[in-house]
């Protein structure tokens, strides 16, 4: 398949009027003193976020942390050495990663939360013998 010199115009028109229509990535950094992502957009503000809220970086070291990419219109963060991605306008709506990984974050955080009404509940299905088993079915 040929892409005509029309297709990459009207491509190379489509990325600058989509860079101009909103902020997008001039610089990004891991500041290992406070142990953030720093990413300075074109407008001026600064975006600071904690890795273990985005996909694929809870668990790196910070000379992982410290290589980062910017891709060439400016809207997406790369990091090779952990092969994981983020996309801008995704960051600025507070979307760290897929949905699958968010819905697990969000499930974790939930698991973990002692309530007085989860505590009464798991008490009583305690005395009533606990979670009932699992039936295999044929």
């Amino acid at each position: 398949m040929e892409i005509s010199d029309t297709a990459i115009q009207e491509a190379e028109e489509r990325m600058r009027m989509r860079r101009e229509s909103g902020p997008h990535a001039v610089a990004a950094r891991y500041d290992r003193r406070v142990g953030r992502i720093m990413v300075t957009l074109s407008n001026g503000l600064e975006l600071a976020f904690p890795p273990h809220l985005a996909e694929g970086l809870a668990d790196a070291k910070p000379a992982d942390l410290a290589v980062i990419e910017i891709t060439p219109a400016g809207l997406g963060l790369h990091w090779p050495k952990l092969d994981a991605d983020l996309y801008l306008p995704a960051l600025l709506e507070g979307v760290f990663g897929s949905p699958r990984w968010m819905a697990g974050l969000l499930g974790k955080s939930g698991g973990l939360a002692r309530t007085a009404a989860k505590v009464a509940a798991a008490r009583k299905n305690g005395r009533k013998g606990g979670r009932p088993r699992k039936l295999a079915t044929k």
